[in-house]
């Protein structure tokens, strides 16, 4: 692409080994915390049990993560989400477009969650192939309204090559001129939502004054937690990791409070 399109993964990327495994891998259960993979776990059938699954509620952190920059959001913001009494959260990833690889989340398994955090690489100003072929295979769920009134938010991934320019100046351009595509990028993004009635919550500026600083490159908006990839080898710096935890916390109260009425 030309200068500050950026939105293309770079060729000489390879996925990480934990996508690879995605890829890979027949089991349909959610992703660990802990990057392994697991069962669902047996839960004892009695009284008290039942009560305790009854009474959680669930943020699914639904995502998609090519070169593992969504992922490592995914599971901070995970964290955030777990601290607050009451909420659990789950990972996701939505099915690949690419030859043999293994869908992960249907979508009518979209019914159970409380909340849904949705996390994915931006692509031209709006988010990967990927995440759009998954939002068009939920159209009987839009039939039946299963998702009205479910809080939904996003996460993201930008890869624009001057990211990482050392140019003071030549930052402060690309502070703003991404801003335009977060803004671009969640806009077209709020409009799945809308179809489907669901409630868009951004985290607005509730993180605190360190999201606003423009001395330095990072990720994250009042929209949402976020990542300046670069050209793919740019790692999630302390910053864009916190405020993806904060944003798995702010969901999770947020659905907590819905579901008290």
């Amino acid at each position: 692409m030309g200068k500050g399109g950026g939105c293309v993964p770079s060729k000489k990327k390879h996925p990480t080994s934990a996508e690879d495994a995605a890829g890979t891998s027949n089991n349909t259960a959610p992703i660990a915390a802990d990057e392994e993979t697991h069962a669902t776990p047996t839960v004892t059938e009695s009284s008290e049990n039942a009560q305790s699954v009854a009474a959680a509620l669930e943020v699914f952190i639904v995502f998609y993560s090519m070169y593992g920059h969504v992922e490592k959001l995914a599971k901070r913001m995970k964290k955030g989400v777990e601290g607050v009494e009451g909420v659990e959260a789950v990972l996701y990833r939505v099915p690949e477009t690419l030859p043999d690889e293994v869908p992960k989340i249907k979508a009518e398994e979209l019914a159970v969650a409380d909340a849904i955090l949705f996390g994915f690489p931006t692509r031209y100003g709006c988010m990967a192939a990927q995440m759009k072929a998954f939002f068009n295979s939920t159209g009987q769920l839009w039939k039946e309204q299963t998702l009205v009134g479910k809080p939904a938010g996003f996460f993201v991934i930008f890869q624009l090559l001057q990211a990482l320019s050392r140019d003071n100046d030549k930052d402060k351009y690309c502070l703003q001129f991404e801003l335009r595509l977060v803004k671009e990028s969640n806009w077209t993004a709020i409009t799945q939502l809308a179809h489907h009635r669901m409630l868009f919550v951004p985290i607005g500026y509730t993180f605190g004054d360190d999201m606003s600083k423009i001395d330095f490159i990072h990720g994250g908006s009042p929209y949402g937690a976020g990542v300046y990839a670069g050209d793919g080898t740019r790692e999630p710096i302390e910053i864009e990791l916190a405020v993806a935890e904060h944003q798995g916390k702010y969901m999770a109260g947020v659905a907590n409070r819905l579901s008290q009425g």
